[in-house]
């Protein structure tokens, strides 16, 4: 049985990024997961999902010397397990990986992106993330765009020609279980003893965050959104929840101010079980500055819950105007703010993008069809080894 190669920067990617997905392909190939496992990850992974795991080191930051460590036993461990395709994701894991199959010869070597840091950088940093993006492309002999955004992206800043791209399914790097997202799954018991425990109010508008409390999702434009519309209405509430990354993107003082002062604002930390906040929330609000197809708004979705967006590629394309949701210019709290009163004061409206959130979900982003296309590819990739 031919082997495929997966690598991740971090374990929790392979966890969270990629769940499910190597177990059902090692029915059909010899899978094996390689990340860095500072946050204990790999081996409950391993047990899981049935598949092998190697941990090699790699850092999220420019560490140029720890960078050339991690190539040096990627390239070992690859010319060692002699994979049919090596297939990374996130960007680290990206350059780095492709770099050492391809020192060690493999012949298909696969890089998903599922979101470009680059996006948001300016000047020299802007310039050696441009240059580290190419450098990746060239190391890699197709690249997987996780959305038809992210393609356009790469197109016009001239990283690789679009005959080295592909776009899998209508996107996103692994769909969504709307099995496992469903709202019927969820005790309305578990929702209200939610609701009891973090406070808030019955007749509440209740508006949720899921991801990472960071600049970067536009944290900073929801809470200066959500804080001017407590002065009317003392009938909402948002619930963060969400790892911080202080040491990686942290918010700024007066942000972090008014979430600790605002009381209805309830920041709650990161969570193993997301869905009962999902039941709980009437609007899911993701104003993230940057994307790839992001996993929180496809969930959000699949519970039944219409979602406001910021107008960048991946939200843009499960979300659409008026149907499921509302699109709003990223880093903009004013245009931000009109969106949440429209939806705290049009029942109507916001009914009707509840009704549309997961038909356009199952009909669109279902797990199962990302995978079959995924394998299709591997498959065709073996015919042409």
């Amino acid at each position: 049985m031919n082997k495929i190669i997966r690598i991740t920067t971090v374990s929790s990617s392979l966890k969270g990024l990629l769940k499910g997905q190597l177990r059902f392909m090692n029915s059909h190939y010899e899978m094996i997961g390689i990340a860095s496992d500072e946050d204990q990850h790999l081996k409950p992974y391993e047990k899981r999902e049935g598949v092998k795991t190697i941990h090699v080191n790699m850092t999220r930051k420019i560490t140029p010397i720890k960078d050339l460590i991690s190539v040096y036993q990627l390239y070992k461990i690859i010319k060692k397990e002699k994979p049919l395709i090596v297939h990374t994701h996130t960007p680290k894991a990206g350059t780095v990986g492709m770099l050492a199959a391809r020192l060690a010869g493999v012949k298909h070597r696969l890089h998903t992106i599922a979101g470009l840091p680059l996006v948001e950088a300016t000047g020299f940093k802007r310039r050696i993330l441009n240059a580290v993006e190419k450098f990746t492309y060239s190391c890699s002999t197709l690249v997987l765009p996780n959305s038809f955004g992210m393609k356009q992206i790469i197109l016009d800043e001239g990283f690789c020609k679009e005959s080295k791209l592909k776009v899998i399914g209508n996107g996103s790097s692994n769909g969504i279980n709307t099995e496992q997202f469903n709202p019927e799954t969820v005790k309305k018991s578990d929702i209200e003893d939610l609701r009891a425990k973090i406070g808030i109010s019955k007749g509440d508008i209740i508006f949720l965050f899921v991801g990472r409390i960071v600049k970067d999702k536009g944290i900073k434009e929801l809470v200066e959104s959500f804080n001017e519309l407590t002065k009317n209405f003392n009938n909402i509430s948002l619930i963060l929840v969400g790892p911080k990354e202080d040491h990686l993107d942290p918010l700024d003082a007066k942000t972090e101010s008014v979430i600790n002062s605002n009381t209805k604002i309830y920041c709650m930390g990161e969570s193993n079980n997301v869905k009962p906040y999902y039941c709980l929330c009437d609007v899911f609000v993701f104003p993230s500055y940057r994307e790839g197809f992001p996993n929180v708004v496809l969930e959000a979705g699949s519970m039944g819950k219409p979602c406001v967006v910021s107008d960048i590629n991946g939200s843009n394309e499960i979300i659409r105007q008026n149907y499921n949701g509302l699109i709003v210019p990223k880093k903009d709290s004013k245009e931000l703010t009109e969106a949440i009163r429209l939806l705290i004061t049009d029942s109507n409206l916001l009914n009707t993008l509840a009704k549309n959130a997961r038909v356009n979900i199952i009909q669109k982003y279902q797990r199962q069809a990302i995978w079959d296309e995924l394998l299709q590819l591997y498959k065709s990739l073996e015919q042409a080894y």
